[in-house]
């Protein structure tokens, strides 16, 4: 894929943006790949691999796919409009509906914010369980780590992405680990590889089409993450050059390495027991022949959900910001600390939001969540991308092939549909979120009206 620039080659202004510009070009493909790796391979895995049984590598093999199809259309629209806003400001550009508008944008919300509390609820479980014996009640813990991340992100994007880089070589340090583990036993002759073909979902024909789809679903949790980091758009220097290769680049690294995983953690570890636990890859340690400290390797694992955590509560924040600019939320959402130049008002409304998903969800349902509402924006964005083909810009952008994002709409529907047997909960989750967002645009509605705006 080749980026194919506008006639006019004028870079986009790069100072029209309260916010200060602090990421460059590697600090943005670290902070992509630490967004995506995460709470998603660390704590998810066994319960994908109880859907698809030993298989386990095929649903990130096919999420790897949709994954790449839909990074493409966000690498063509933040090149074209840098904004924090993300999906909201794409679906508002493209369809001029300010209600699908504001939908859009508290989907992608209620997302980050279920994604950052099945990382608090990941951090509370087996992987801090292997390191101490503590008698507080894992939602309690759960909720203390949302609200000490939300302190760093107050303090500033500089400190916040800083230490997303340190979380994130920690996080690939412990992959690695699983990576070494699984080299050593393909040469020792360790493992079972006849594991790696068997599919396990209870049925044959549509039921295993349906089953294949569910885990796909629920593995897709562990690939997003990439489209959040659009909404660093202000705070990018040069936005339109930076984000191509950084975003393909964040998903082709995590995807491969997904898939190796995968590959890694069926051979080792019988899918009945990756399953049954909160820490699988902590399973994989323990059943490989390298001798590693558990409880180093735990530790790294905690290191990966809380980088998982900080990035979402980080940028649900900005995306209040984006829509208070874009006049969906009140303007106060866009308040900004004087020093520390931090949407301090964003940073508190998503913390309160995440606290209360913290008490009310478990990891694979808040996960599932987080697949099924991106999904459903996902298909949107694609849609969208067509059709803002007829708005030309003043400057280069990157410009997907028509195929891509017309596949990335297809395959994200498919997966969002009930063709992908996720529970029940999962949808009814979904939709109190979506009504608690109506009830939200109602009463925006009705304040902004009382002002005497539109």
């Amino acid at each position: 894929m080749t980026a194919s620039p506008t006639p006019t080659a004028d870079p986009p202004p790069t100072d029209d943006t309260p916010l200060h510009r602090a990421i460059g070009p590697k600090l943005l493909v670290l902070f992509v790949i630490g967004d995506i790796l995460g709470t998603g391979i660390y704590a998810t895995t066994g319960k994908v691999a109880g859907k698809v049984g030993g298989a386990l590598w095929l649903p990130f093999v096919i999420g790897f796919v949709v994954a790449l199809l839909t990074a493409a259309s966000y690498v063509e629209l933040v090149g074209k409009y840098p904004k924090a806003a993300g999906a909201a400001l794409y679906a508002q550009k493209a369809f001029k509906v300010p209600f699908l508008t504001f939908i859009v944008a508290f989907m992608v919300m209620c997302s980050g914010l279920s994604s950052a509390s099945a990382a608090a609820r990941a951090f509370s479980g087996d992987y801090l369980g292997e390191l101490t014996d503590n008698a507080l009640p894992p939602t309690l813990i759960a909720i203390l780590f949302v609200l000490a991340l939300a302190a760093l992100n107050l303090r500033g994007v500089s400190e916040s992405v800083k230490a997303n880089v340190v979380l994130t070589l920690v996080e690939l340090t412990g992959l690695a680990v699983i990576l070494a583990i699984g080299a050593y036993a393909v040469l020792t002759g360790d493992g079972e590889p006849s594991r790696l073909t068997d599919i396990e979902t209870g049925g044959t024909g549509f039921a295993l089409m349906t089953g294949v789809l569910g885990a796909t679903a629920l593995g897709f949790f562990a690939f997003v993450g990439f489209e959040d980091s659009v909404n660093m758009a202000e705070e990018t220097k040069d936005p339109a050059r930076t984000f191509p290769r950084a975003i393909f680049i964040g998903v082709t690294v995590t995807g491969t390495i997904y898939v190796l995983v995968a590959l890694v953690s069926s051979l080792l570890v019988d899918y009945k027991v990756l399953e049954a636990s909160s820490g699988p890859l902590l399973e994989v340690v323990k059943a490989g022949g390298i001798e590693f400290p558990h409880k180093l390797f735990a530790l790294i694992a905690l290191f990966a959900v809380t980088n998982s955590a900080l990035i979402n509560i980080m940028m649900a924040s900005r995306l209040c910001y984006g829509m208070a600019n874009e006049r969906i939320l009140p303007r106060a959402m866009g308040r900004v600390l004087p020093r520390r130049r931090t949407p301090v008002v964003g940073i508190v409304f998503v913390t309160l939001l995440a606290v209360g998903l913290v008490s009310t969800g478990e990891i694979e349902g808040l996960g599932d969540t987080t697949s099924f509402l991106l999904l459903c924006v996902f298909a949107v964005v694609n849609v969208a991308v067509l059709v803002l083909r007829k708005d030309p810009v003043g400057h280069r952008h990157f410009r997907a092939p028509t195929v891509l994002p017309v596949l990335g709409a297809i395959t994200s529907l498919i997966l969002a549909s009930p063709l992908a047997d996720r529970p029940a909960e999962v949808y009814i989750r979904a939709g109190v979120l979506i009504a608690i967002g109506i009830g939200l645009w109602a009463v925006n509605k009705a304040v902004m009206k009382a002002h005497g705006e539109n």
